[in-house]
């Protein structure tokens, strides 16, 4: 369902823009495109007086705080240091100070972390969604979102996959059952 509105107490919940996760090509939309059209919509969100939420993955040196489970794959980081930076915002979107951070250690934002509480306590009841990776962080975040009662809408063009396959799998099968989709550009034209 393309998307129909904007609740009055929506929130912009931006996923992964981080060092680590801009320098990896994005899948359908190159990941400067995606951040591109992410700052345009903060901006807006910003001018409106409604909450952006960066939300980045960081884990501790040593791993300990990574999710313990059994996988087929290991994390991409296995084996591994990241670069020092890796899990920051990405410049074109840090240094609000009213923006609000939330830092995660699983696909999704909301387990392990007190982003419903920020949300919760703003009132908010919609949020919208951006970021990388669609299938993974955008996709467990929005299942989240909509398991908490919330309105989700994502912004089609303002998030991207490292396959688009995955990418495609998440806008035609999952979120149509979550919520409403829509490009930056409609979204915008919504805000004003």
């Amino acid at each position: 369902m393309p998307v129909t509105t904007l609740d009055p107490k929506t929130a912009l919940v931006i996923v992964d823009l981080q060092n680590a996760v801009a320098a990896l090509p994005g899948e359908p939309h190159p990941t400067a495109d995606v951040i591109n059209r992410t700052v345009e919509l903060a901006d807006a969100f910003r001018k409106h007086k409604l909450p952006v939420v960066l939300v980045r993955v960081s884990f501790a040196a040593d791993g300990a705080d990574r999710v313990p489970g059994r996988t087929e794959r290991a994390p991409r980081t296995a084996g591994g240091t990241p670069p020092p930076g890796a899990d920051q915002i990405v410049g074109q979107l840090a240094g609000h100070a009213e923006d609000i951070v939330v830092t995660k250690r699983n696909w999704g934002a909301f387990h392990g972390t007190d982003l419903d509480v920020h949300l919760r306590r703003r009132g908010i009841t919609q949020l919208v969604l951006t970021g990388v990776a669609t299938s993974i962080g955008v996709e467990s975040t929005a299942r989240a979102a909509y398991e908490h009662g919330y309105h989700v809408t994502l912004a089609t063009d303002a998030m991207t996959d490292l396959s688009s396959d995955a990418h495609a799998n998440s806008l035609t099968h999952i979120f149509p059952r979550l919520g409403e989709t829509g490009t930056t550009q409609q979204i915008l034209t919504l805000l004003d």
